[in-house]
């Protein structure tokens, strides 16, 4: 006898449950284009963004009637190890549980049972590679997308109510989404960004993106959307919007190649240091330095005391004249005088040398 309460058992034939999406209007016409549907429905377009809210999850049915076998596996070849091959081929052996049987399993679990939780987990692992799918390519590999997804497809076991008459699918999509939302926060970018900044990303990222679909404004804007239009939809202030999206750009490691001709050079090799001395002009004041000190070690002592005690010479700290007066006894006019003599034979230097200003500065 079939239960009362199994989900879909008083419903009418082709009718959805409460909650559970119209198979007629989530599904294209083209078995192909169901496969596609199926697999990217919670892709987005911005690396590192929470997908739009306004996505319906698919349920276990649509996941085993659409998603064919080689789907698990499309797009792995290559960058999956043989530990994520084996696997995903061990998820796509698994069966998906019938509306009736999942109604009773979810019912066990809920009680206690521990063999039916692990067979929900097990049954559903097709649901958390399918939307781990949608998130390849963010800066978080694969295995570490399926691993977050099935800690939420746990947590959404442990708070499914099976009696509300939902399909588990539908209920644990959005457990898995957040899971993986919070991994590709944390672990997506070289640079973590705070929970609320990625928010406050996701919205101007979304605001680009309608702006960018709007025909009148490309119209007007064949340079495409101007941070000013994006910050006028938000209502937010240009310079902040400006900064968010600076942050959503991916940095560039220092040793990507460029492509030169065939060359091996990198980025890092292409950026210049504006604080760095040219060699040339180093080497002339490494000179410089030298006369500097032939010159001075010309002077008399009291004159060099006065110069070096003056302008902190040979890593002195420098003293006022007041200082210097006390020190050497004379009187703070003497040693004025005596420092303008010692400046005016070291100017007489600079001039016969054909040094020029600049060069001691």
């Amino acid at each position: 006898m079939k239960n009362p309460r199994a989900p879909g058992a008083d419903r009418p034939k082709g009718r959805a449950l409460p909650g559970e999406p119209d198979l007629a209007s989530f599904v294209p016409v083209a078995p192909e284009e169901c496969a596609q549907a199926a697999t990217n429905f919670v892709a987005s377009d911005e690396p590192g963004v929470v997908p739009d809210d306004t996505l319906q999850a698919p349920t276990a049915a649509v996941l085993g009637a659409l998603v064919p076998e080689s789907a698990l596996d499309e797009g792995l070849d290559g960058a999956a190890s043989d530990a994520l091959t084996q696997y995903l081929r061990g998820v796509r052996r698994t069966e998906l549980f019938t509306p009736e049987q999942e109604f009773e399993m979810a019912t066990r679990a809920r009680a206690g049972d521990f063999a039916a939780r692990q067979s929900m987990i097990e049954h559903n692992l097709r649901l958390v590679v399918s939307i781990a799918k949608g998130y390849m390519g963010r800066g978080v590999p694969m295995s570490d997308l399926i691993e977050e997804g099935n800690l939420g497809l746990m947590h959404a076991i442990d708070k499914f109510e099976p009696e509300r008459g939902f399909r588990f699918s539908t209920y644990a999509t959005w457990w898995i989404r957040q899971s993986v939302d919070r991994a590709l926060m944390y672990q997506g970018r070289a640079v973590r960004l705070p929970v609320n900044v990625v928010r406050e990303l996701q919205h101007v990222l979304r605001a680009r993106r309608m702006l960018e679909n709007d025909a009148n404004l490309v119209a007007q804007r064949p340079e495409g959307v101007r941070v000013e239009d994006i910050a006028a939809l938000l209502g937010r202030d240009v310079a902040h919007v400006a900064d968010l999206l600076a942050m959503a750009e991916t940095p560039r490691s220092l040793d990507a190649n460029l492509d030169r001709g065939g060359d091996e050079h990198t980025l890092g090799d292409s950026l210049v240091d504006e604080l760095a001395l040219d060699p040339e002009d180093i080497t002339q004041a490494h000179e410089v330095d030298k006369l500097l000190d032939t010159w001075i070690a010309a002077l008399s002592r009291r004159e060099r005391e006065v110069l070096e005690g003056r302008f902190g010479l040979h890593d002195r700290e420098p003293e006022t004249l007041d200082v210097l007066s006390v020190r050497l006894g004379l009187t703070r006019e003497r040693v004025r005088q005596i420092q303008n003599e010692a400046l005016l034979k070291l100017k007489r230097h600079v001039a016969r040398s054909g040094i020029k200003r600049d060069a001691l500065m």
